[in-house]
């Protein structure tokens, strides 16, 4: 899983991003409550109050790292896409479930800014451009007759809450994670057929 946003030594210059990633760092240690400017600071080896020359407080901080680990994020499903030999869209849903079990703390914190009252202009723009991403992904998955002919946002949404539902109940330990590999792709190739059975009873979603 990637990394690319952990600690990094500092370079003149260079503060900024080097404070985010130790942040990032502490993240992944011992969650949000752990990440504070002093701790960052002794880390990043400067003052502790040279932050506050970035990151006028802790939450503009938190913001910063949470904009890196949307990057980050959404990083590792483009390139899993990207490297798929087929079935792209169901490469997408996967690696999105991965990267939240390797990495729960920071599923934990760009859920909540992304949802809340504070989304940042930055974590804003780039949840519309990966949205419409998954969007031409979907529809192009359609025109080589891979996926069926839903309403493509209707589709991206039922993905999403899969994926997303999957994650939660691993980094809940409602589900084991030592099963993590044979349950992705299970429920993942499940949702993929579909959950009705052939012949049954099912609604026009069209």
């Amino acid at each position: 899983m990637s990394t690319r946003v952990a600690g990094r030594p500092y370079h003149h210059g260079s503060l900024p991003e080097t404070l985010v990633a130790h942040a990032v760092q502490l993240l992944d240690e011992a969650g949000a409550e752990a990440v504070t400017v002093r701790e960052v600071a002794r880390r990043a080896g400067v003052s502790p109050g040279a932050p506050f020359r970035h990151f006028p407080d802790r939450a503009a901080l938190l913001a910063a790292v949470a904009e890196a680990v949307a990057v980050d994020f959404g990083a590792a499903q483009t390139e899993a896409v990207a490297s798929a030999t087929s079935a792209p869209f169901r490469a997408l849903g996967t690696a999105f479930v991965r990267y939240a079990l390797a990495h729960p703390h920071r599923l934990a914190l760009l859920r909540g800014a992304l949802f809340g009252a504070e989304r940042t202009p930055a974590l804003e723009e780039g949840h519309r451009a990966f949205t419409q991403s998954v969007i031409e992904l979907i529809v192009a998955g359609q025109r080589r007759g891979e996926l069926r002919q839903a309403e493509p946002e209707l589709i991206r949404i039922a993905a999403q809450a899969l994926a997303y539902g999957l994650s939660q109940m691993f980094v809940d330990d409602y589900l084991d994670a030592s099963r993590a590999d044979t349950l992705i792709n299970q429920v993942v190739d499940l949702f993929g057929l579909g959950v009705l059975a052939p012949g049954s009873d099912r609604r026009d979603v069209n």
